[in-house]
């Protein structure tokens, strides 16, 4: 994020907004706006006041405040066209020369707004424009709302005869992104008065994808996340995530010759060593351990266990061990959330305000332990809980491989429900437990589960052992599942025991799970402090 991040003081925040990320988000179920992001990313951003807005694929500089003082100067300021913006638009078609301007009134006309004469009591709208650069098949154009109303650019660039380069609600041809971002920002300081300006240099010429990944991952923290998510970056049923120095392709077919063509300028780009790709299917039982393994495609071929890092975690990878190779990336705001003891915005940590020095944390369905490797650094005692032997030696080492004894930490072997029981009966508590179930798995003592039907019976098998005020931490990527039923299961089993929610967090898949029309959300989790 810090690459975002263009100014900040105690009363200020500016940012160089990416394309794709939703100035606020829509519903808190459509994943999360840049807004969100960073109010649940750092413990002082979380008072931020968004004070403007810019369209979804609208890259460039956003003022944020972080005062009450601030708040009511740049509400000011705005309202009375005290700020300077300036944009730059890419467009495919002829501009005249020189300064052309438009002024109409906007109304809404469905999902577009449509220019209208000025009238009376009409909100009036005045953009100038001036063409900057031209070059066969292509114009930068300098945009300046006079004043700031919504789509304001993008409908007096139709209305001129150069709608914007892929923006289709207004007549643009398709494209990867918005071709508009907002480059200048000149304002006074809400305390001292200062005229300040900020610049965010555009490259319209940058993979929009990638630049938004870019933008929000420290590479020197993180070199694990997704590069591609389907149809959501225009490759429909086709994903891809860098691993470290590998790339893995998933798909439910082997690579088209397009797709491989992708595949190597990405391995060019991010200097992978090798990429794989892995054919995504439902019939894993029964199946040789190569034929669900991802299969070399590119390059060099990886060692049995190579190592990514997250958030400065490392964590071991293999793509010698089946269907999944370790780590799921979905996960890692979520992970962060534990290492930082910071949820999000009105919740406040996972312990609160209470030091993490030997708080408990129950991890089930551990995996390879990701979230408890993320809890023990930040001081927790953790117990993990998996039905795999296997899993849980490889959790030991991700423990070992970030200097955490593993002796000093419990590792339980065995199905979930029974242990849940039998920790109940002991009198174990725990400040923090984790639910990330399996969509659908089965065991011979307790037959089916599956997430929609009895994901209820796993939040009251849990509630036993959880402290009160403790955090419940609930996932599921079951994608039929709807986020108001999923909430709702929880939330009625909660209730269902005669206990008490006394602070809720959800929280969408990360931003480079990039949420999309044909692309839906899948990934819904919540945390609960549950009194």
């Amino acid at each position: 994020m810090r690459r975002c991040l263009i100014f900040e003081d105690e009363h200020l925040l500016v940012v160089n907004k990416p394309a794709g990320m939703n100035t606020h988000a829509p519903s808190p179920y459509a994943g999360e706006g840049i807004y969100e992001w960073l109010r649940h990313r750092e413990p002082h951003w979380s008072k931020l006041a968004i004070i403007h807005r810019l369209d979804k694929e609208t890259s460039g500089v956003m003022v944020f405040g972080k005062t009450p003082a601030a708040n009511r100067s740049l509400t000011e300021q705005f309202t009375n066209h005290g700020i300077r913006k300036s944009y730059r638009l890419l467009t495919d078609r002829p501009v005249r020369m020189g300064q052309l301007k438009a002024v109409s009134c906007l109304a809404r006309a469905g999902e577009r707004y449509v220019s209208q004469p000025v009238r009376a009591g009409g909100e009036r709208a005045e953009t100038h424009f001036q063409l900057l650069s031209t070059e066969p098949g292509r114009s930068v154009v300098l945009a300046e709302p006079v004043t700031g109303r919504t789509h304001q650019i993008r409908v007096h660039a139709r209305e001129l005869g150069f709608p914007i380069l892929g923006d289709t609600l207004y007549g643009g041809t398709p494209a990867p992104r918005v071709y508009l971002h907002a480059a200048e920002l000149t304002l006074k300081h809400p305390v001292s008065g200062a005229e300040m300006k900020f610049t965010a240099p555009v490259d319209f010429d940058a993979d929009a994808r990638l630049a938004l990944r870019e933008a929000l991952i420290e590479e020197e923290e993180t070199n694990a996340w997704r590069l591609i998510h389907g149809a959501a970056d225009g490759w429909p049923e086709w994903y891809v995530d860098r691993l470290g120095d590998y790339l893995l392709s998933q798909g439910e077919r082997p690579l088209s010759a397009e797709q491989k063509s992708e595949l190597a300028r990405l391995r060019e780009r991010y200097s992978a060593r090798g990429a794989y790709h892995k054919i995504l299917t439902r019939q894993v039982r029964g199946a040789s351990l190569r034929q669900v393994s991802p299969q070399l495609a590119l390059g060099e071929a990886a060692s049995d266990v190579f190592v990514v890092r997250e958030n400065g975690v490392q964590f071991e990878l293999s793509f010698a061990e089946g269907y999944s190779v370790g780590l799921f990336l979905d996960q890692r705001e979520n992970r962060r959330r534990f290492l930082m003891n910071h949820v999000g915005a009105g919740f406040g940590g996972w312990m609160g305000n209470t030091p993490l020095k030997g708080a408990e944390v129950l991890n089930t369905f551990a995996y390879t332990c990701g979230f408890s490797v993320c809890a023990a650094r930040a001081g927790a005692r953790t117990t993990s809980l998996d039905l795999s032997k296997k899993y849980l030696e490889w959790g030991k080492r991700n423990f070992a491989r970030n200097g955490i004894d593993p002796a000093q930490h419990d590792f339980i072997y065995g199905d979930t429900f029974d242990w849940l029981r039998r920790l109940a009966r002991k009198n174990r508590a725990f400040d923090a437990v984790v639910l990330d179930p399996p969509t659908f798995s089965q065991s011979k003592e307790h037959g089916k589960f599956q997430a929609e039907k009895d994901y209820g019976r796993l939040v009251r098998a849990a509630l036993p052992v959880l402290k009160p005020n403790g955090v419940l931490f609930a996932s599921t990527n079951a994608a039929r599942w709807e986020p108001e039923q999923f909430i709702e299961s929880l939330t009625g089993a909660i209730r269902a025991a005669g206990r008490e929610i006394a602070r809720q967090h959800y929280v969408p898949q990360p931003p480079d799970f990039r949420v999309h029309r044909d692309e839906p959300a899948y990934l819904k989790t919540i945390w609960l402090r549950v009194a």
